[in-house]
């Protein structure tokens, strides 16, 4: 890539990071591209749609849960391991208003641009829940598209009640512990 290239692409990257930050997901790319001081024909050369754009702004998130998910497999308590890892993924999604769903999306359509972030997580989390389900935490039916998808569901619940920070918590809690009452 030509240098002035790199340079609109990074600069598209920050104020795509920034609009996402501040308006969510489906921040006006216009306004994206007005603010990183190009053309929208520019972003569209560099990001054929939001998707792919949204992708390369999680890229490097995704790598940190990723890289977390490796130090987590080595974790001496599996089911632990699996729950830090879950709660990663409901602080990612929750960052970003509108990503939960964008995820949730990728899951039916391996083809889209997000799917770049979306499938490594569900390998990564299919590893530690495999270890957590070896280990007998965990029952042998449960899935990952179905935990990734409950995981993206209760970080969407959490984004629809900013007022409640505690509320994806719970709701990961209730998840994992069910609703059988305790002694």
């Amino acid at each position: 890539m030509r240098a002035d290239a790199r340079r609109n692409y990074e600069r598209l990257l920050t104020e795509a990071r920034t609009a996402f930050t501040e308006n969510g997901t489906d921040a006006s790319l216009e306004d994206i591209a007005r603010r990183a001081e190009v053309g929208i024909g520019t972003l569209y050369r560099h990001f054929p749609n939001r998707t792919a754009l949204m992708s390369a702004v999680f890229q490097g998130e995704v790598d940190g849960i990723l890289a977390r998910s490796r130090e987590l497999l080595a974790a001496p308590e599996p089911c632990r391991a699996l729950v830090a890892w879950l709660r990663a993924i409901v602080a990612h999604a929750s960052t970003y208003r509108g990503l939960s769903r964008a995820l949730m999306a990728a899951q039916t359509d391996e083809g889209s641009a997000m799917s770049r972030c979306s499938l490594p997580l569900r390998e990564a989390g299919r590893a530690l829940l495999a270890r957590a389900q070896r280990s007998g935490a965990i029952s042998p039916d449960v899935d990952i598209v179905d935990l990734m998808q409950l995981t993206n569901a209760i970080a969407l619940a959490a984004e629809q009640s900013p007022d409640d920070p505690e509320l994806a918590d719970r709701l990961l809690t209730l998840t994992l512990t069910g609703l059988k009452a305790r002694p």
